[in-house]
């Protein structure tokens, strides 16, 4: 935990904290000293001058113990809030940095629970260490150091009381913790219940599994109350057995005080403030007690947070990274290219070989699962290559930054995703100082416009969460738009097309091919109808992660047998080209 804490707390922030923490027990420890004084002194003499006197001075010290808990619950909350600010905004950049391979390594679900859960979970014992950590041993040992000093005799109580007290709350830490560390398991199984009931939910209803995947999470969810409702029982048994050892002690204390008072060998005020100490010093101990039985739950989810840090990426990042020349002429190669998914036996895709040139659109179509979206994805380097290279305007795209590269790459995945905002903040999503005439020029080319000036609002549109208030094809449509927004060296369109009819999908396409912008860069398309590659300059033709053909359509139609049987698949015996 404390690698966790390194670097993200103020440390000034903590040594203020404890500083006011060490005053408060300071003065808290004072009171019942000068409790006794006014009972032995004042109240026993009638001297009340002193009794004021004494009095103040509480007055003082009461005072001091106020203003010094305040500070030190300001700067112990200010540093466990910052404290997770700094791990929330650490785990999502560290998140967004991730390749798909280390990505796929935790489920979604699960790193929600880590940046929410978990960083709760640790929020709390970071300020319970700053309160009750740091108070309960200074008070302990200065309680009993006092108490001591007011009747060694009596100290002889703790003798039973304190040992009672370990015992209890060893037992209950016993069978507490794994309780408390199954918490965040439990918490990721609801999580991602609920998270696919509700992305799913439409399948759900489709296949009626409504009752299925209710059944599904109220398994979840009694699993979870189950162990919440055991770990809480146990939790609830310290407070009374912490008041049953208190009262004893009291009552013994009492018993042994009072014979000793009547053999006058120990003076009421001592007494009293005895017994005060007595409190404290079972007080402080209940709350080490507690520390200790939620610093396990938080070092179980400070290592479910270091494991999202520990991941590396398998990424290779240039030192000294170079940037893309500014020329207006591009081009985009792969050379006998071989790509393996994380712990796979076989390769996505082996020796991939092709080149493209500025104002070139290359279409890649294959069979499912033949590897056309793992070969776009290398592009702007969602995954590393095993083998060959990959050139954008001649430079190998590892000896390019990250950032630099994917500049250059507008990319359309198959899965349209619009974000909550307006029309306007979408559209410039990939470029912030774009203008309105921008963007209307590429709502056009993406024929798109028609139905935005329908609305009202135009580009101030309301876009609800995921686009859900545009159908799928409008979705399309408006994220073919915003990576045209963005003006690029190459264009990728992953199945961009497959939610438009033919007609939308031939006159978007026709529009590409004349846009001044579009003609200066590479596009990359990736389709399943041959509508859609026919017109391309370069058609590649993948089987089995195999480049089994290249060319143009005349090409290999006349000499493919996997295009052919494309073909075949999509055109009845009889048609005409």
């Amino acid at each position: 935990m404390l690698k966790i804490a390194k670097g993200r707390v103020s440390y000034l922030a903590v040594i203020g904290a404890i500083l006011f923490m060490i005053v408060q027990v300071i003065a808290n420890l004072n009171l019942p000293s000068l409790t006794s004084d006014i009972v032995n002194n004042g109240v026993a003499t009638g001297n009340i001058s002193y009794i004021w006197k004494v009095g103040m001075k509480m007055i003082g010290f009461s005072l001091l113990s106020i203003c010094a808990a305040i500070c030190n619950v300001f700067l112990a909350a200010r540093t466990s809030q910052k404290l997770g600010q700094n791990l929330r905004s650490d785990i999502y950049r560290k998140v967004m940095g991730f390749s798909t391979d280390e990505y796929n390594q935790i489920e979604t679900s699960s790193l929600i629970t880590r940046t929410t859960n978990d960083v709760v979970q640790i929020q709390n014992v970071a300020i319970m260490m700053l309160r009750m950590m740091i108070m309960a041993p200074i008070m302990l040992i200065g309680a009993s150091f006092l108490a001591y000093s007011k009747d060694h005799t009596l100290t002889l109580v703790f003798v039973v009381s304190l040992p009672l007290l370990a015992i209890f709350m060893g037992i209950m830490l016993k069978f507490a913790m794994p309780l408390f560390q199954a918490m965040q398991t439990k918490t990721d199984r609801i999580n991602r219940i609920f998270r696919e009931g509700l992305t799913g939910v439409r399948v759900i209803r489709a296949f009626r599994q409504d009752q299925f995947e209710q059944d599904r999470f109220e398994d979840a969810n009694v699993d979870y109350t189950k162990n919440a409702i055991n770990v809480n029982t146990i939790m609830a048994l310290a407070l009374p057995v912490m008041t049953l050892v208190m009262s004893g002690t009291n009552v013994a204390i009492i018993f042994f005080g009072a014979k000793l008072i009547g053999s006058q060998a120990m003076q009421v005020g001592n007494l009293i403030a005895f017994m005060t100490y007595a409190v404290q010093i079972l007080m402080s101990f209940m709350m080490l007690s507690m520390v200790l039985i939620f610093i396990p739950r938080a070092q179980a989810s400070a290592k479910r947070i270091q494991a999202v840090f520990n991941l590396r990426s398998t990424m290779t990042i240039a030192d000294n990274p170079e940037t893309l020349s500014a020329d207006t002429h591009h081009s985009l190669s792969f050379e006998h290219v071989t790509y393996r998914y994380r712990n796979a036996e076989q390769p996505a895709l082996t020796d991939i070989d092709f080149s493209a040139q500025s104002g070139q659109t290359v279409a890649i179509i294959g069979g499912t699962g033949s590897g056309k979206t793992s070969l776009i994805n290398l592009i702007p380097r969602f995954y590393d290559i095993e083998k060959g290279q990959i050139k954008l305007d001649g430079t190998d795209i590892t000896k390019l930054s990250l950032a630099g590269l994917r500049d250059a790459i507008s990319l359309v995945p198959q899965k349209a995703t619009l974000f909550t905002g307006t029309l306007r903040e979408n559209m410039k999503y990939g470029k912030p100082d774009a203008t309105d005439d921008e963007i209307w020029h590429a709502l056009e080319i993406a024929r798109a416009r028609d139905f935005v000036e329908a609305e009202p609002e135009g580009l101030d549109l309301h876009v609800e969460q995921g686009g859900g208030n545009f159908s799928g094809g409008q979705r399309q449509r408006l994220a073919i738009a915003r990576a045209l927004v963005k003006q690029s060296a190459v264009y990728v369109f992953d199945d961009s097309f497959s939610a438009l009819d033919f007609k939308t999908d031939a006159d978007l396409r026709a529009a590409l091919r004349q846009d001044p912008h579009i003609q200066q860069s590479i596009t990359v398309i990736v389709a399943q109808r041959i509508a859609t590659v026919a017109d391309a300059d370069l058609i590649l033709v993948l089987d089995n992660g195999h480049l089994v053909g290249k060319g143009t359509h005349a090409e290999l139609q006349a000499n493919n047998e996997v295009y052919q049987q494309i073909i075949n698949s999509q055109i009845r015996k009889g048609d005409n080209d």
